[in-house]
């Protein structure tokens, strides 16, 4: 498993950032020139004494920010870094640091469940109603970003045009995403699914002989009493499909075990006949969230933290994957 190591100053002093309203850790990190995926961990560590519940931030406070590895100034204006404009992340967003090329040669396919006229599985939340493809789209954005700055080619193929990514509890449903580049998702589920699937198998032909992954995020829908950790399915002909969703189920129960330990983890990896994971061309992982209408399990959407953290988590396993695959 990948090793990401932060190393402090001995001698140094932490710079210290002044949380602005409706701000979190992803956000401050961000506008403060860090990549979220190495320094989330060394934040909430150096601040875990400041944090609000479920490491929110709470504005007009004071965090410290972590001693850069290079010893560079907290900027993303450094000159030997990139900066890619992606409008599809919203405009806070839209701004991309390119961190580091390790993901370079690798291309993903991301595919948000469900979407245009329909949401997938709604659960109530006191007033709210939570649709799953308003949160797993944010996780698939928060994703695709994280892999695009370590130099990953990444496609959409559930598409908002002005969604972005959005740092609210409650995510305002709509019914205008659309399917790689641009087409008008169809109701009638089996349309749906050969539509993005047709989308995902012509962008693998024009890149073949890259290494290529399509991953599809979904939100389950179980009865209340039934809280579920984030499980993963592949297709049972494909080795390494069960290897990736491995990886990946490894990386989450690692997280777990520093930042919740004695949580206890159950997710689980198996194969499924799913369509999209079926019938497209690149090795493929299909992944629940967890149940949307559980109390518990709605903490890890509604919360804009949670969401990132499962981004980066993610992330990470799908580096190891690469690395293992090279």
């Amino acid at each position: 498993m990948i090793q990401i190591c932060f190393h402090f100053a001995a001698h140094g002093q932490h710079t210290e950032v002044v949380a602005e309203k409706g701000e979190g850790i992803y956000r401050l990190l961000t506008r403060n020139g860090y990549p979220v995926i190495q320094y989330m961990d060394a934040f909430v560590e150096l601040n875990k004494e400041r944090l609000g519940p479920d490491n929110s931030l709470y504005a007009g406070r004071k965090y410290k920010l972590p001693v850069k590895t290079d010893s560079s100034p907290p900027s993303s204006s450094s000159s030997s870094s990139q900066t890619v404009n992606y409008a599809i992340f919203g405009k806070k967003y839209a701004d991309v640091e390119i961190v580091d090329n390790q993901l370079n040669g690798a291309y993903y396919y991301l595919v948000a469940g469900h979407g245009g006229p329909d949401p997938g599985a709604v659960g109530d939340y006191g007033d709210w109603h939570l649709c799953e493809d308003e949160y797993a789209y944010d996780v698939t954005l928060r994703l695709a970003r994280n892999l695009i700055q370590h130099g990953a080619t990444v496609y959409l193929i559930t598409r908002d045009p002005n969604d972005g990514i959005r740092d609210d509890s409650y995510l305002k449903p709509d019914k205008d995403e659309v399917c790689y580049p641009d087409l008008r998702i169809p109701l009638n589920q089996l349309r749906r699914l050969r539509q993005r699937t047709d989308a995902v198998n012509r962008l693998y032909q024009k890149n073949k002989g890259n290494f290529q992954r399509m991953i599809a995020i979904h939100v389950d829908s179980r009865s209340r009493g039934e809280n579920i950790d984030v499980f993963f399915y592949h297709d049972k002909r494909s080795n390494s499909g069960k290897k990736a969703a491995g990886i990946l189920q490894k990386t989450i129960q690692q997280k777990y075990d520093v930042h919740q330990p004695g949580r206890g983890y159950m997710g689980t990896v198996s194969n499924r006949n799913l369509y999209v994971v079926r019938n497209t061309y690149p090795v493929a992982v299909y992944i629940e969230l967890g149940n949307i209408n559980h109390r518990r399990d709605q903490q890890r959407f509604i919360v804009t933290n949670n969401r990132q953290a499962l981004a980066n988590w993610l992330s990470e396993g799908l580096i190891e994957d690469f690395k293992t695959n090279k």
